[in-house]
C-alpha cells in the first residue's frame, strides 16, 4: 500500500507480514482491505484493525535503510 504521511514520510507499507496473525487475517481479503480509512494517526478498517502511523513510519524508514 502506498502511503503519504501528513509529516512527508512516503513509501510503501507491506502490510503482508501481518497477515498471519489473526487479528489481520480479513485483510487477506482484497474487497475487505480496500475499505481502508484514514483515524487518528492510523489507517484503519470496518472491524477495527489498524495500524498506527508509528508502525507505518517505522516499516518504510527500515524497507529503506535494507535498499541502501
Amino acid at each position: 500500500m502506498e502511503i503519504l504521511t501528513s509529516s512527508g514520510v512516503s513509501g510503501i507499507f507491506d502490510v503482508k507480514p501481518y497477515l498471519n496473525g489473526n487479528a489481520f487475517e480479513e485483510l487477506a481479503n482484497e474487497s475487505y482491505f480496500r475499505g481502508v480509512h484514514p483515524a487518528h494517526h492510523s489507517i484503519a478498517w470496518p472491524h477495527g484493525q489498524d495500524f498506527s502511523a508509528d508502525t507505518i513510519i517505522w516499516n518504510i524508514q527500515n524497507q529503506l535503510e535494507l535498499r541502501t
